[in-house]
């Protein structure tokens, strides 16, 4: 893999970063782009099984993962909600570890060991909850 598509996959991560009351987040569909999922419904399958993996690891599915829903536009001006979730780094960790290994992007984040621990950088257990 090319050093230059490690560092922009690693810039497009901070840039999509939200702060609120002093924690970051990232929205899924926000990663969903990053990863190169096209759907959302191959994406939430992912999500899933990052869940699982977070309930595995004895911490608590809703600290990492938050169910929200967002307006989002459409081609005529109009707006509609659709489901997303606001994700910690550990979160985003367990995605890219259980996404499709034959996407580049998630070939990045799960092989290259100075990414995977850019991603567990802060508090594993920071909790998001709080910035429903």
């Amino acid at each position: 893999m090319k050093k230059e598509n490690i560092i922009k996959l690693s810039m497009n991560f901070d840039s999509v970063v939200q702060k609120e009351a002093n924690l970051e987040f990232w929205y899924a569909r926000d990663l969903q782009k990053l990863l190169d999922y096209s759907e959302w419904r191959n994406f939430k399958k992912v999500i899933d099984k990052a869940m699982l993996a977070c309930k595995n690891s004895q911490y608590d599915i809703v600290d990492h993962f938050v169910d929200v829903n967002k307006m989002v536009q459409l081609g005529s001006d109009s707006e509609r909600e659709t489901k997303d979730y606001k994700l910690t780094r550990y979160a985003c960790y367990l995605i890219a570890q259980n996404g499709d290994p034959r996407k580049e992007t998630i070939a990045i984040q799960t092989t290259k060991k100075g990414l995977m621990q850019k991603l567990l950088t802060g508090e594993v257990r920071a909790k998001i909850g709080s910035a429903r």
